[in-house]
């Protein structure tokens, strides 16, 4: 398991960390999420050794992670961090051998991994002739190539198409499936719920909630709910009880309930005409993100 303990970091009279406490148990896909400047990327470098923290602790399974612990993760930064007059390949075996890798390891790694990615026919390509999604794919197989036992990723799914976030999207679920604790960060926030256990949101160098994605939702409330009914006066929600209107169209109502219950409502709507849809609409976890960060 990958913690962070009361990890601080200034810079001058900046505050990046501020007691930053953290964990990502083994085999599970943390999102860590925030406002730019929140403090995300000096977490990850700090974990990684490229920054050094002025408070607080990192530990890997119960033990202060050092330089031998620190080669066995994987680590893809916001930045480019190819070489990009290498040949895809051979940068990947190149940073497999550095890792400790054995040399015919680390070649069959190499190719085992381009092909995972979907770059078998650019594998002999130098990385500044790929476009920018491809050559993400390469850093992200970059961070695979030496099988991590922990992965921190900065916004790795940044420049990528559709078909690219799939392939990264199943690695990572496949490396999770594996045991490997995954950590990254990313402004996309639907494939934070879509793919993460659990959500880390972080604000002026402080965690304000790490909780399963279930969890975050339920800070949302019970969520709002979306009824079309047909033939009914357009203001016959306005009318309940306890029921707020938070958005109407010629479809339906989007209500909020403050002091009724569903089946209130559901009488209500029946009385008012015929229902042809009723049904909750869970909060988003971008509308909940802006509702922690606001806060």
């Amino acid at each position: 398991m990958l913690e962070l303990d009361a990890v601080s970091r200034r810079y001058g009279e900046v505050v990046a960390l501020d007691d930053l406490t953290l964990s990502v148990p083994n085999g599970t896909i943390c999102g860590f999420v925030g406002p730019n400047g929140a403090g995300k990327t000096t977490a990850m470098r700090i974990v990684l050794g490229v920054l050094a923290a002025d408070a607080g602790e990192v530990r890997w399974d119960g033990r202060p992670v050092d330089a031998a612990t620190r080669a066995q993760f994987g680590y893809m930064p916001e930045e480019r961090g190819l070489y990009p007059k290498m040949r895809a390949t051979d940068q990947l075996e190149y940073l497999a051998r550095l890792h400790g890798v054995a040399q015919a390891d680390a070649r069959a790694a190499a190719a085992r991994w381009i092909e995972r990615m979907g770059l078998a026919e650019r594998a002999r390509d130098r990385v500044e002739a790929l476009s920018l999604g491809n050559q993400q794919r390469v850093q992200l197989a970059a961070a695979l190539v030496h099988d991590p036992v922990g992965l921190v990723l900065d916004e790795p799914f940044s420049g990528l198409d559709p078909i690219g976030v799939d392939v990264m999207s199943e690695v990572l679920r496949e490396r999770a499936a594996k045991g490997v604790s995954v950590l990254f960060s990313s402004h996309q926030l639907e494939l934070v719920e879509r793919l993460c256990d659990t959500g880390a949101i972080i604000k002026d160098g402080r965690l304000v909630a790490a909780v399963t994605v279930a969890e975050l939702r339920a800070r949302g409330g019970g969520g709002a709910w979306r009824v079309v009914v047909r033939g009914a006066a357009a203001d016959w929600a306005q009318r309940v009880e306890g029921v707020r209107v938070v958005s109407s169209d010629d479809g339906g109502v989007l209500v909020a309930l403050e002091g009724a219950d569903e089946q209130a409502l559901l009488d209500a709507a029946r009385a008012a005409g015929r229902v042809c849809h009723f049904a909750r609409e869970e909060p988003t976890l971008a509308e909940l993100f802006r509702g922690v960060v606001a806060a």
